[in-house]
């Protein structure tokens, strides 16, 4: 057979998604907080799904981790987490997501964490 028998075809290169590197810094993008959000931290984990988390508002809440978070999360106390407000009961607040190192850097030059006074 021809090596032409199947047509022409261009090599394909797989890019690679290499991070920005803005002044020797890896930039990560963090989530911030939206209507009815806020910033927290960990102060202590009750059992099951639930744990105390102290917010930016100066409350602290009743949190539990929803179902589809559950395996994702690892949670341990001095964390910083988005809280999801309910509506029907501000004392308590859903878990949706988890801050790493980076993006808590970001949050601080910002000034989202003031109000987080841990101790830890």
């Amino acid at each position: 057979m021809a090596d032409d028998a199947y047509g022409d075809f261009e090599e394909v290169k797989e890019e690679s998604e290499e991070p920005v590197v803005e002044g020797g810094e890896v930039v990560v993008r963090a989530r911030l907080p939206k209507k009815d959000e806020l910033i927290g931290v960990i102060v202590q984990r009750y059992g099951g799904n639930r744990m105390e988390v102290k917010s930016t508002d100066g409350k602290s809440r009743n949190c539990r981790v929803p179902g589809r978070y559950r395996r994702g999360l690892w949670l341990r106390p001095g964390d910083y987490v988005l809280i999801a407000v309910w509506p029907d009961d501000p004392e308590k607040g859903d878990l949706i997501f988890k801050y790493q190192g980076s993006m808590l850097t970001q949050l601080r030059k910002k000034g989202l964490l003031a109000g987080l006074d841990t101790g830890f």
